[in-house]
């Protein structure tokens, strides 16, 4: 018995997003230490493009329209490029922790970014909610300054902010490209664009960088993050964009905190703060009233 396209949407959703909270703590673990962030950039984009070249040994190529064409090159700069370049170099500077519970922001973005381009509107409720998120994102940014969290760095965090808003203006700005094309397609366009900006810039990089002086536990998170988290969570997230709404997508981030918590804890790599946990219960009662509002207004 086939499983309803809507219901695989959303186990898509739960997968990627469980692979994507596996990131924080092993970028963490890895970045700047073994691989710089340039170099983990290029490599992994190189790695998605080459996984994106696959589906052709099966699948008859797909013609993009030429109106088309600069859309999915400015998808590529916009989530294949800026979002890696804030996310490598975000959690190279901070906590694996706070960078996850940041990245819940994004349903509250995507609303934002909804209002500006009509495609939703404010509500007394959805207001309350994004100014309530809001105040727990920037309450993590600036009490990461403080002496009690030696993980921490205000910077790292605002670099993991913007990527959750350059996450928000894909998932808002692409979704009629992405119910478009095919997802194979699409995201061929992206990496295959995403590598050929990023190679030039950070092969020097990638070269200089010495895989064989990496133990076998740090190999392994190495290979893990350059072959898993980018291409096939990606594919199944563009999949997803079609039978979901952006809003409803964004809202399995709500994983990503508590799946990266208990990693980084289990592995050393960070230890839970009370208000780090405060202000995420901050952030999740924002998103919590949007949501709640925008189902509200389906009924």
């Amino acid at each position: 018995m086939a499983i309803p396209k809507i219901y695989s949407a959303h186990i898509a959703l739960l997968f990627c997003n469980i692979v994507w909270a596996c990131d924080y703590p092993l970028y963490n673990l890895i970045l700047g230490r073994y691989i710089s962030p340039l170099a983990m950039i290029t490599a992994s984009l190189v790695v998605a493009a080459l996984l994106s070249l696959t589906p052709l040994l099966w699948e008859k190529r797909e013609e993009i329209e030429r109106a088309d064409r600069l859309k999915i090159i400015g998808a590529a700069l916009l989530m294949g490029v800026a979002r890696k370049v804030c996310m490598m170099f975000g959690l190279s500077q901070t906590s694996p922790i706070d960078g996850s519970i940041i990245s819940t922001t994004t349903p509250l973005l995507v609303l934002s970014l909804s209002v500006v381009v009509g495609v939703e509107r404010f509500t007394k409720m959805k207001f309350a909610g994004l100014v309530l998120g809001m105040v727990g994102a920037v309450a993590i940014i600036v009490s990461s300054n403080g002496g009690t969290h030696e993980h921490s760095s205000a910077i790292g965090n605002l670099l993991i902010f913007t990527s959750a808003c350059v996450s928000a203006a894909y998932m808002v700005w692409f979704k009629r490209l992405v119910a478009k094309y095919r997802v194979t397609t699409l995201l061929r366009w992206i990496y295959c664009t995403s590598a050929i900006v990023m190679l030039p810039i950070g092969a020097h990089e990638l070269i200089e960088t010495s895989f064989s002086t990496m133990d076998a536990t740090i190999l392994f998170a190495t290979l893990f993050v350059l072959i898993v988290p980018t291409y096939l969570p990606n594919l199944l997230l563009n999949y997803s964009l079609r039978f979901v709404a952006p809003t409803t997508t964004s809202i399995y981030s709500y994983l990503q905190p508590v799946v990266a918590i208990l990693l980084s804890v289990a592995m050393g790599l960070d230890k839970i703060h009370l208000d780090t946990i405060l202000f995420a219960l901050v952030i999740f009662a924002g998103v919590g009233l949007v949501t709640g509002a925008r189902e509200k207004a389906k009924g």
